[in-house]
């Protein structure tokens, strides 16, 4: 699986951005998340996102209720809705899959196996 992260910018405090990360290969019925990663700082997860009808989405509580986490199952894309972003919200924000299809929504970084490269996300205040 490949996966290809886009959408990030530089945008003001209460702003908002979504990303999109496409994936080559079968994403079905495996679990998405998004990551970020600040300068300094180790890489935590945000939100994650079952197999089609597999796991409902689970949220970080520093992003919960600012982010919103959807999929195309179809077109094999996880987005990420990023609204009153703040000025800590700046980092590279990474997608992932979870290749073991026995697993409903991971929010465990350790457990996802392909990753993106990543989006660079600055809010400026």
């Amino acid at each position: 699986v490949q996966l290809q992260a886009s959408g990030g910018g530089t945008v003001q405090a209460g702003g908002s951005l979504r990303l999109s990360c496409a994936a080559s290969g079968r994403t079905f019925s495996k679990s998405m998340g998004w990551f970020r990663q600040a300068p300094g700082k180790e890489r935590e997860f945000l939100a994650g996102i079952g197999g089609w009808k597999r796991g409902r989405p689970e949220y970080a509580e520093t992003v919960k209720g600012r982010f919103t986490i959807s999929r195309d199952y179809v077109q094999n894309t996880v987005y990420l809705q990023m609204n009153s972003l703040k000025p800590e919200d700046t980092a590279v924000y990474y997608c992932a899959v979870d290749k073991d299809l026995s697993r409903a929504t991971v929010t465990t970084l350790a457990l996802y196996d392909f990753w993106g490269q990543g989006t660079q996300v600055t809010v400026s205040s």
